[in-house]
Parts: C-alpha cells; structure tokens; sequence
C-alpha cells in the first residue's frame, strides 16, 4: 500500500498528512498485513536532523507514514491546501493518536520502550486500559546504550509484537531502528519521543488552546527551560543556515 506524500512548502521535506481517523485506518491495513512498517512524525527538529544528517533523512524517506507533528509544519503546509476537515485536525503528535488506539482492529499485543521504569509501567498499564483485548508489555529505556539495545531487540523477538512504541528521544530512536530494522521481528515501529511519559501522567501536557495556537513551546519551555530552551532559541537558526545552503547549492544545477 501506498500512502501520498505531500511536500511541505519552504521546509524541503515530505510528510503523510492523516487525522487520527486515517491514521487509524492505516494502522489497521497495516496490523492486518503483518509486515514492517515505520511510523515518524515531522517538527522543526526533525527537520533539522533531516537537513543535517544524511542516514536521519534516509531513514524518514524510507518511512511508510511522516505525521505532521509541530505547528510551523503545519502552517507551511496548509497554505493554499483544502483539506477534509479543519487543518489543525492534521497536526498529529503521539499522544494525538494513542488514545484511538482501540479502534485498530486485530490489535493484540503492543510493546513499549522507553522512560524509567515507572513511566514505563504506568504507560503499559494506560495502553492495556485503552486497548483492553491486546496483550501490552513494556521495557524502560533509560541508560540506553549498546547491552540494553541488544535485550531489547532479544526482548522484541520473544514478544512479537504487532505494535511497538519506541520513545528514546530523538534521534536516537530514529537511529536504533534504522540499525535494527532489518533485524528485529515484523510489526509497526512507531518513533513517539516524550509520548510515554505523557501517556503515563508523569509529563504533563499542554493545554489543547495552546497547541491550536501553535504556543506548545512556551508551555515546554516553562516546564523544562534548560532541556527546551536550545530548541526553542537556537535550533530554528541552524535550520534556517540548513535551508540558506540547501538553496544555495541546488542554484547552480539549476542555472547549468
């Protein structure tokens, strides 16, 4: 199956534009068809990365769905667009489309990584409460490095799980599944970053008027300065440097 990509004006990236409602649709042609299949979403950060790091922008051209998942994308790509339904209903961070997890059909055994332990736990047992017939298991993430990736894709291969919430951070889960992919058991890998902290209660969300205002930052910024502050402040001049040379270097074929 393939899904449409649209290329999102400015930024130099491509992305899926879904709602829950057709992203839960392609979870359940995927869960149904058994394969891998990847599942990111795009921010400026990611945009960032993909600009910056080759084997980064590989891996998202090589994913089955690119959410739209930051507010700045989602502006630059609803300019001009008539889509179904409100452009803010395209604007799909994790914890957007967890919660509908239980209209997948055939969804019985989901895996989670990441977080401490006890965001971990209390994020399995959320996921068993919204999907009460699927099997939901869970291994911490925090200290990752080379033993605990390898337990991990041991642990995936006993679990065979049809879903699996990798929240590392980006982008290192990004790197761990373009690693590992080819090796670890068939199911849909989706990069949620934060998703299982927030899931789990022990981050707290935005208020939803501040995301229809594009204003999340502030309120991440407000809650961790020290760990928002680079991406808030610093990241959109180094994107905008990315972008400055991108452009750069394409005029000369352009002109030959």
């Amino acid at each position: 199956m393939t899904l449409q990509r649209q290329t999102i004006p400015v930024l130099g990236v491509d992305a899926t534009p879904l709602d829950v409602a057709g992203l839960t649709g392609v979870l359940n042609r995927f869960v149904a068809d058994g394969t891998t299949r990847t599942v990111v979403g795009h921010n400026l950060h990611s945009v960032t990365l993909f600009h910056a790091e080759p084997e980064f922008r590989k891996f998202y051209e090589n994913s089955d769905v690119v959410l739209i998942d930051g507010a700045p994308v989602l502006w630059l790509w609803g300019r001009g667009r008539k889509p179904s339904g409100p452009v803010m209903d395209y604007r799909l961070g994790s914890t957007d489309w967890i919660p509908a997890l239980g209209q997948v059909s055939g969804l019985e055994r989901i895996a989670v990584i990441g977080a401490g332990p006890v965001a971990n736990a209390r994020a399995v047992a959320k996921l068993q409460s919204i999907v009460p017939g699927a099997s939901v298991s869970g291994m911490p993430g925090e200290g990752w490095n080379d033993d605990v990736e390898e337990t991990a894709s041991a642990w995936l291969a006993e679990q065979r799980p049809q879903l699996v919430l990798i929240g590392l951070g980006m982008p290192l889960q990004e790197r761990v599944l373009r690693r590992r992919l080819g090796s670890l058991p068939p199911a849909v890998y989706c990069a949620v970053g934060g998703a299982i902290e927030q899931i789990a209660g022990i981050q707290k969300l935005a208020p939803r008027w501040l995301g229809r205002l594009g204003l999340e930052w502030a309120w991440r910024l407000l809650l961790h300065p020290r760990r928002v502050a680079y991406r808030v402040f610093g990241e959109p001049w180094v994107l905008l440097g990315l972008l400055v040379r991108r452009r750069l270097q394409r005029r000369p074929a352009q002109d030959g």
